[in-house]
């Protein structure tokens, strides 16, 4: 089946496998419709670069790698950078998009956008470009896959693992990397200047059939825009415009400027506004600036290492300054994973509002901040001698991890109303991300504190309106609840015998996602050895030639010894995803101790197959259909999420079944 080689590297990507759909590989057309001569050069000419191809006004050229038909009706321009955490949480949802329309209704045109303080963003990006240069778009996305899967920090050796693994010549790729062409680094400048003439700043950046979207978006928002451009580009088609010309002509008409003047929002262009008032809670034990009985309040979810919190702090100060009593802001703490001083520095900040209340937090924040680039032990005795509070006591505070379930709970609040990245703000209930111009929290500012004065003249109390402003406000969503049969005995399991959380783990041993997943399992199981439980159901993809044999083999290995057997052989499975035939399952059984002869017995009858068919089925119902999915007491998590996704998920399933008792 010639669809495999293309579709799955684009298919298994960074959180999750899935089931792809199979369409015939396309024919490499020009942007004309025209086909592409065999002879063409590896690299777009100079003229090329200089100029969109014809009718396109965004420029896609032959070299750019892509995944679809190049006269499908929607194209995806689709700017990220390796080294950006919300590019990797993106890519499911792109996977997600290929099996719902194939690749004859969507075309995804891949953009190198390194950002300039991801170090090894740009050294990633042109290692990218060789390894297309030498493989083609297959090849690409193979590397794309590989770097975005693994847990491996962006090195030169990563990049010639994840070349030789995406099936370019090693000694090539090594002689390439090691003396970059020319055309090599004009390809990643002629994309920057590209990805800068329409207005991209930001990563991930998405222009479909050149409509923006911005950030890691959640699938519906992607189906919304591809669903209206499909029904357009039907019209056009109706009227008898050519289907390779279709997606060029909505481009035309949908980017302002024809691609010249048009912008995608970004970090730092304004965005529309989510409509929605969100009920986001404020607690006591914030740190707040500003009037407690202010008219209109602003929620921040912060980081104190991220650039663009400190780019906005001039902008909330200028804002306090003009509205005076009538605003104020409320702290809430987001120190993100990737951070590695984000932490620290919120628990220096902390612990100075432990001992000083607003006043010395607020200090603390400014002190943090102005001294970004240096965040670490000793600015933070710096600061507490110049604050005079002990940094004895602060320190032990930090080493102790004393504030962590107050981050815990502060990250669960952010995640749960979809406020993943920093800054986050939500005025009044009502949503503006990242470090926007002044201009869009003047607006919304003002906007609110109109219907806040509506409040007050119609008798609210000042201390009473935000509580009034968000008391009909949206909740934070729960998560999505899916049913599910009991397990059988027979289904193997690890942690708690009498647990209060059981995690039904959907898995394929062939996923890297799955293996990814599996650490941070194990990481909830140690956090609760004595209330969580995973039982392990089976979901082998049919593009994983071993998973299904390797799940034979893991069932038989908990048949016959158990729980504790069958993970040591679970983990072996994971560790060596490239190496899972016949021979090498026997031989990890051997390693772990199973009786050989009744194993190899059990994979020639496959005496297990009826139970992973029975998963298979299950699965089908439930409407799952990628690898790894959980089912935490009948709320879904899709992917290898991230541990905090997990923990909000089990809080929330532990309040409904103790809502009186619950924190």
């Amino acid at each position: 089946m010639m669809w495999f080689s293309a579709l799955v590297a684009a298919l298994v990507l960074t959180l999750g496998c899935a089931v792809p759909v199979p369409a015939e590989a396309p024919t490499e057309r020009c942007n004309d419709g025209s086909r592409c001569s065999e002879s063409r050069s590896a690299h777009p000419d100079a003229a090329e670069l200089a100029a969109p191809p014809p009718l396109s006004p965004v420029p896609v050229y032959s070299t750019d790698p892509s995944w679809g038909h190049p006269d499908a009706p929607v194209t995806i321009l689709y700017a990220s950078d390796f080294e950006c955490p919300f590019c990797a949480r993106v890519v499911p949802t792109l996977s997600q998009l290929q099996e719902l329309y194939g690749p004859a209704k969507i075309r995804i045109v891949f953009k190198h956008h390194p950002l300039p303080f991801h170090r090894m963003a740009r050294p990633a990006h042109l290692a990218a470009i060789i390894v297309t240069r030498l493989g083609g778009s297959d090849a690409f996305w193979r590397f794309h896959h590989e770097a975005f899967a693994s847990d491996e920090a962006l090195s030169p050796a990563a990049f010639e693992r994840w070349a030789i693994a995406a099936g370019v010549d090693a000694a090539k790729f090594k002689r390439a990397y090691a003396d970059p062409t020319v055309a090599d680094t004009q390809v990643l400048e002629t994309h920057l200047n590209d990805n800068s003439r329409l207005g991209i700043n930001g990563t991930p950046a998405f222009l479909i059939n050149g409509r923006g979207l911005t950030g890691a978006q959640p699938l519906s928002e992607f189906r919304q825009i591809v669903d209206e451009e499909l029904a357009a580009a039907q019209s056009l088609q109706d009227s008898g415009v050519l289907a390779s010309h279709v997606s060029a002509q909505r481009t035309a008409l949908n980017l302002p400027g024809g691609g010249v003047e048009g912008r995608v929002p970004g970090a730092e262009v304004p965005q529309e506004r989510d409509a929605m008032v969100w009920a986001v809670p404020v607690a006591n034990t914030d740190p707040q600036r500003g009037a407690a009985d202010a008219l209109v309040t602003i929620v921040l979810f912060s980081d104190f290492e991220c650039p663009f919190c400190q780019r906005v702090n001039p902008t909330l100060a200028t804002l306090l300054r003009e509205h005076g009593t009538d605003l104020r802001v409320v702290w809430k703490d987001n120190p993100l994973p990737f951070h590695p001083n984000a932490r620290r520095a919120a628990a220096l900040a902390r612990f100075a509002y432990e001992k000083g209340g607003n006043p010395l937090f607020w200090a603390a924040h400014d002190l943090l901040f102005a001294d970004q680039q240096d965040l670490g032990d000793p600015l933070f005795e710096r600061i507490a001698t110049q604050l005079k509070f002990s940094w004895t006591g602060a320190k032990r505070a930090l080493d102790s991890g004393k504030y962590d379930a107050l981050f815990a709970e502060s990250q669960d609040l952010a995640s749960s109303f979809d406020a993943q990245g920093t800054p986050h703000f939500f005025i009044n209930g009502k949503r503006l991300s990242g470090a926007q111009p002044i201009e869009a929290f003047r607006a919304l500012v003002e906007e609110r504190l109109a219907a806040a004065h509506a409040l007050v003249a119609a008798g609210t109390a000042r201390a009473q309106v935000y509580g009034a402003t968000i008391a009909a406000g949206e909740q934070a969503p729960p998560p999505e609840q899916v049913s599910l049969p009991e397990p059988s005995r027979a289904h193997p399991r690890t942690g708690a015998r009498a647990p209060k959380i059981v995690i039904q783990a959907f898995t394929d041993y062939e996923c890297p996602f799955c293996g990814r997943a599996n650490s941070t399992l194990e990481q909830l199981l140690k956090a609760d050895p004595n209330g969580t439980q995973v039982v392990w159901r089976s979901l082998p993809l049919p593009f994983h030639p071993n998973a299904q044999l390797a799940a034979e083999a893991a069932q038989e290995v908990f048949a016959q010894k158990g729980s504790q057997i069958f993970s040591r052989y679970q983990a072996l499975l994971f560790r060596n995803q490239q190496a899972l035939g016949r021979a090498q399952l026997e031989a990890y059984a051997a390693e772990v101790g199973i009786n050989l002869q009744r194993f190899r017995q059990a994979l020639d009858e496959h005496i297990h197959l009826a139970m992973i068919e029975a998963d298979l089925k299950v699965a089908e119902v439930a409407g799952i259909q990628g690898t790894p999915t959980f089912v935490i007491n009948g709320y879904l998590v899709s992917g290898a999420q991230p541990y905090d996704v997990f923990r909000r998920v089990i809080r929330h399933a532990l309040r409904q079944e103790a809502p009186d008792t619950a924190r």
